[in-house]
């Protein structure tokens, strides 16, 4: 796995979380129960601090970051899609970080929210709970989330992770 830590920055990895082996956590980045990071994946707290909550999973390609003064903080039952970007943004719990998509700074995406596959949530934006934020810059349209079915995406990546954690096996 490329799990590294820069300067005295260690990630501090739940026991039960899984991570790719061609994922790459470095520095001061939390990953907590049951948490997955798949291929590809770059978490990079080098600059400030990323927490991911439980049960939560990070896609194929995607990026974390912080920066000094804004921590990347990700919630409980949270999916985020491949090739998405997040950097200095609050994510709270059963939200959908939508494909390909971008959250930037002083971003807040509240309980049960969707941003869309393609969306950019530009500086300082707040999604509110149970709300879809879609387009470039986004736009919202209230209550067209659905937070159950979040939280069944967040719960098969859970059924993934431990399966990958028995059974993954490098064959060359």
């Amino acid at each position: 796995m490329a799990i590294y830590a820069i300067g005295d920055l260690e990630p501090d990895i739940d026991a039960s979380a899984f991570v790719h082996p061609q994922a790459t956590v470095i520095g001061n980045v939390t990953l907590g129960p049951e948490t997955s990071v798949w291929p590809q994946a770059v978490l990079r707290g080098d600059y400030g601090s990323i927490v991911i909550g439980a049960r939560s999973n990070v896609q194929d390609g995607a990026v974390i970051h912080a920066v000094e003064t804004l921590p990347t903080l990700v919630g409980e039952d949270v999916v985020i899609g491949h090739l998405a970007h997040i950097e200095g943004a609050t994510i709270h719990n059963r939200v959908l970080i939508g494909v390909g998509s971008v959250v930037l700074h002083r971003v807040v995406v509240e309980d049960g929210a969707t941003v869309a596959a393609g969306a950019v949530v530009t500086n300082g934006m707040c999604v509110p709970a149970s709300s879809l934020a879609v387009g470039v810059p986004a736009s919202i349209k209230e209550n067209r989330s659905d937070p159950a079915m979040i939280e069944l995406m967040a719960a098969r990546y859970v059924s993934n992770g431990a399966q990958y954690l028995d059974q993954l096996r490098r064959l060359d």
